[in-house]
C-alpha cells in the first residue's frame, strides 16, 4: 500500500502564494524478497521558470500516499534568493570605514598642530 504515491514540488513566494511547479504519480515495484524493508529513492528536479515570475521563494517537496487513511509528508523547504544579472550590492562597509579613518586622521593632525602651536 506504500508503493503508489504522488510527488509534488511547489514554491511559496513572498506573498504566501503557493505555486505547483511539478507533480508526478509514482508506482514503485518491489522486487521479490524485498518486501517489508525500508527503501530510499532520490528524485531530482530542475526548476524551469515560468514567464514573468521571480524564482525567489521557499521551495518544498511533498509526498502523498492515497490509502484508506491518506498520509502526507512534506520537506522543511529550501529558501532561494535569486538576483538578476544587473544586481549591485548596496553595502557601504568600505566607504564608511575609509571615511571614518580619514576623519580621525584629520582630527588627529589638527589636534597635534593645535598642541604644538599652544606650546610655543
Amino acid at each position: 500500500e506504500y508503493t503508489k504515491f504522488s510527488i509534488i514540488y511547489y514554491w511559496i513566494n513572498s506573498l504566501g502564494q503557493k505555486t505547483v511547479i511539478y507533480s508526478k504519480l509514482e508506482n514503485v515495484r518491489i522486487p521479490p524478497g524485498e518486501e517489508n524493508k525500508t527503501a530510499a529513492l532520490s528524485y531530482d528536479h530542475r526548476i524551469i521558470l515560468l514567464e514573468n515570475t521571480s524564482p525567489t521563494g521557499t521551495y518544498y517537496c511533498e509526498v502523498k500516499w492515497e490509502r484508506s487513511v491518506p498520509i502526507t509528508k512534506m520537506g522543511k523547504g529550501v529558501f532561494v534568493l535569486a538576483r538578476g544579472t544587473g544586481y549591485i550590492d548596496t553595502s557601504y562597509g568600505w566607504e564608511i570605514l575609509i571615511t571614518l579613518t580619514v576623519l580621525l586622521a584629520a582630527l588627529s593632525i589638527a589636534t597635534t598642530a593645535l598642541l604644538l602651536w599652544k606650546r610655543k
